[in-house]
């Protein structure tokens, strides 16, 4: 890869698949030269990043932070993630080098809505162990009984946009709907039909808990040991937000004793770190990481959890609208008018 500099803006995606590259590079066409590659930026050597950077735009796996900042010089200017969250970003970090943060603010409420189902109803359903079971050839029905979803009360946490396309699924299957959530919306609830509670009231009364709130120091492990203890037993889990938001040892821990029957999660603490153990072993990674990749191993031994690698946003339909708003927060940017931002610093 030639990385000499031009006149032209540097742009950088990284953790850019296969099948976003080329439409990326072809839509981000605006006085840019643009630079991809598939690995999230801290995993990527100092001599393989372009120089000059002035847009980098990663997606949830790559930490931003003034170390790797730092590393893509001192002209970077817009961060413009490839995704809803940002807790994958150091704000501070962002802000005292003036870079103005941006993201996709609605891409993926439906295709997340649906993932939370597909993923209770093969928890409900017990569909992966019984497919696992046929693949061997046996046909036996034996440990499989699942139970219907119809008459089950589910509890929401958070009514964003996700969420709200939850609840209306959740009406279709015919399930009594609590929702939880800092700021309640009264019209809402009649719209959709469902009723807001207290968070330990929701907790309580819930035989399935899906969560759909950012992951910041207010949510960090808001499902933890004492909230678990509350729960009614049995109850089944289903997070397609942040992994951060369950204590993981303290489920670990429920899912063993019987007091929670299942969780089916599309994230997990310390994901960005799941498979790179080799790398681990041979850097200084923290205490704290290296547990929480023995924690990950170790729900993924559980025969009551389902886990999915992050996919619930990867639909054809999503995936574009993903790509065509960051390179129109990019092309704004440029044009000297960003949107979508979610942090413009404040300089002194």
């Amino acid at each position: 890869m030639d990385h000499a500099t031009n006149s032209k803006n540097t742009v950088f995606f990284v953790e850019a698949q296969s099948w976003e590259e080329q439409a990326l590079v072809d839509l981000c066409s605006h006085d840019c030269e643009v630079f991809s590659d598939p690995r999230p930026i801290q995993g990527i050597p100092d001599d393989e990043l372009p120089h000059d950077v002035v847009v980098l735009s990663p997606f949830i796996q790559s930490r931003v932070d003034s170390e790797q900042i730092d590393r893509l010089g001192s002209r970077v200017r817009l961060v413009s993630t490839r995704s809803t969250g940002y807790d994958h970003i150091d704000i501070e970090a962002c802000s005292v080098r003036g870079i103005i943060v941006a993201n996709v603010p609605s891409y993926g409420e439906i295709s997340v809505a649906e993932h939370c189902f597909a993923l209770l109803l093969a928890l409900s359903r017990k569909v992966c162990s019984a497919a696992q079971r046929t693949v061997r050839g046996d046909f036996s029905i034996g440990g499989l009984r699942g139970h219907d979803l119809h008459g089950k009360t589910l509890g929401v946490v958070g009514t964003g946009a996700i969420a709200r396309n939850v609840l209306r699924i959740a009406g279709g299957f015919g399930m009594r709907r609590l929702a939880y959530d800092i700021h309640p919306l009264p019209d809402l609830a009649g719209d959709l039909g469902f009723e807001y509670v207290g968070f330990e009231q929701l907790i309580t009364e819930s035989d399935i808990l899906s969560l759909h709130v950012p992951h910041n120091r207010y949510t960090h492990h808001m499902v933890d040991a004492e909230a678990l203890r509350k729960c009614r037993r049995g109850l089944m889990i289903v997070n397609t937000a942040r992994g951060g938001l369950i204590d993981t040892p303290a489920l670990i821990d429920c899912l063993k004793s019987g007091q929670v029957g299942g969780a089916a999660l599309d994230v997990i603490e310390g994901e960005g770190v799941i498979g790179e153990e080799m790398q681990i072993l041979s850097e200084s990674y923290d205490i704290d990481t290296l547990r929480r990749v023995v924690q990950s191993h170790a729900l993924l031994r559980l025969p009551n959890v389902i886990i999915t690698p992050h996919v619930g946003f990867n639909t054809a339909e999503s995936v574009r609208r993903i790509i065509e708003t960051t390179t129109r927060n990019i092309h704004a940017f440029l044009e000297g008018e960003p949107k979508n931002l979610v942090h413009i610093p404040v300089l002194k």
